[in-house]
């Protein structure tokens, strides 16, 4: 499970700023349903958290932070060559911090053990990295690196030990990854939690739609997915895969655009797939008659399509006890299909393995002590030098638990909205 994600330098982030899902001990509402009691190290952690704030406040730069040190950390070894640029922007608006360092770290619980990793990087360099394990109640250093002197634990890390004194390490690779690669364990075992890390952003769900209609060839992940949509109240009754003639699937795609399609179709001997919905049709004693066949793309609204692409990876991460991350969850979806999927992971009954959700919205309708508690409901803000800041409501003094929290964030007492004066230069 996630613990802690902090940045700094990075984009919007000047400062330091830190996301935790440990659980505050003071606040006792919802604590069954909302977090894990697995305290093997002394806390209990959040089962999902939720981050508003005003357009360009940040919101997105927190996932973001998240998946460009995701995507370090499991390609940094084998995508990049010596001397390649890092793909890594600081903080611009100020000359203190653009030509400084980006700063990551983030601690996750995996296989009983504590893990604590981070790094500072720049365009060209890995300038520090250090990674830490707590089997039990002593944390453990496992490596401290700074520049190229790269400092290791003998025994616990005794191959990446070897990679430190045979400089295998290049100057724009992690020595994480690169110890991964050469089957050093402890290292694999972390990858390994980097590749549950699930991070999409609903803004863009092509990128994980296709996930979905492959889960429907799985007869018990079909059943499930289809139970989510009928759950969403969409009249759907069915759902399946039906194979097109890649020929006649559209006669406005560019004829030169179908050609080099349909060659790719036919060197990787695909299948060109839609996907159909089944409703029921009723006669006028509203008693179904028949069935009919929807084109999802084409015959289902957006919210609909929206929705059915989030099946698959939030079934994925449930079954499996992975963290999802999701950027605009509520797009295009009504606020009552982004609860339902809210409630299946703050369930203790559909999510018995303790994935963890983490999203950003402008859904005010979710901000309710009935459906989070006050550690899981974030803000960010940005000042008047371009600089963002994050914060929870339970860092606030004086929140009751059984406060208006809708109505306190929209009329700004909590911050995070955006300013807006009168447009009075509109005629």
């Amino acid at each position: 499970m996630l613990v802690q994600f902090s940045v700094t330098n990075f984009k919007t982030f000047r400062n330091k700023v830190v996301l935790s899902l440990i659980a505050s001990k003071y606040d006792k509402t919802r604590e069954l349903a909302n977090f894990s009691s697995e305290n093997t190290f002394g806390f209990n952690l959040l089962k999902s958290a939720v981050v508003y704030g005003a357009n360009a406040s940040g919101k997105s730069k927190l996932m973001e932070a998240l998946f460009n040190m995701r995507r370090m950390v499991l390609s940094s070894s084998k995508e990049s060559q010596k001397g390649e640029p890092i793909n890594v922007e600081p903080f611009l608006l100020s000359s203190e911090t653009n030509e400084k360092p980006s700063e990551f770290e983030i601690i996750f619980t995996h296989k009983q053990q504590l893990f604590r990793y981070g790094f500072e990087v720049d365009k060209y360099k890995v300038v520090s990295e250090w990674f830490y394990y707590r089997p039990f109640t002593k944390e453990i250093e496992l490596f401290v690196r700074e520049g190229q002197h790269i400092s290791t634990h003998e025994r616990k890390f005794a191959k990446g030990n070897k990679l430190s004194r045979e400089k295998m390490i290049r100057e724009n690779a992690l020595m994480l990854s690169v110890a991964a690669q050469f089957n050093e364990e402890i290292a694999g075992t972390a990858l390994e939690w980097f590749k549950r890390l699930k991070i999409i952003s609903a803004l863009e769900p092509n990128g994980y739609k296709g996930y979905s209609m492959s889960s429907l060839k799985n007869n018990d992940k079909k059943r499930k997915i289809l139970e989510m949509l009928q759950q969403a109240d969409l009249s759907i009754s069915d759902i399946s895969l039906r194979t097109v003639d890649f020929q006649n699937f559209s006669k406005k795609i560019p004829i030169d655009l179908k050609n080099i399609l349909a060659q790719k179709f036919i060197d990787e001997k695909s299948e060109f797939v839609k996907i159909n919905t089944t409703h029921p049709v009723y006669d006028k004693n509203m008693n179904i008659v028949h069935d009919i066949a929807f084109d999802l793309d084409t015959d289902e609204s957006s919210g609909t399509n929206q929705f059915f692409a989030l099946t698959g990876p939030v079934i994925d991460v449930i079954e499996n006890g992975f963290v999802l991350a999701v950027d605009e969850l509520d797009s295009k979806l009504h606020p009552n299909l982004v609860l339902k999927i809210i409630e299946i992971f703050n369930s203790e009954v559909y999510n018995p393995k303790n994935a963890q959700l983490i999203f950003n919205t402008h859904d005010t309708n979710l901000l309710d002590a009935d459906i989070f508690r006050r550690d899981q409901i974030w803000f960010v803000e940005k000042d008047r030098f371009g600089a963002s800041s994050l914060y929870s409501l339970s860092d606030l003094k004086d929140v009751r638990k059984n406060e208006n929290f809708e109505n306190n964030y929209i009329t700004g007492k909590y911050g995070a909205v955006p300013i807006v004066s009168d447009f009075d230069g509109i005629s």
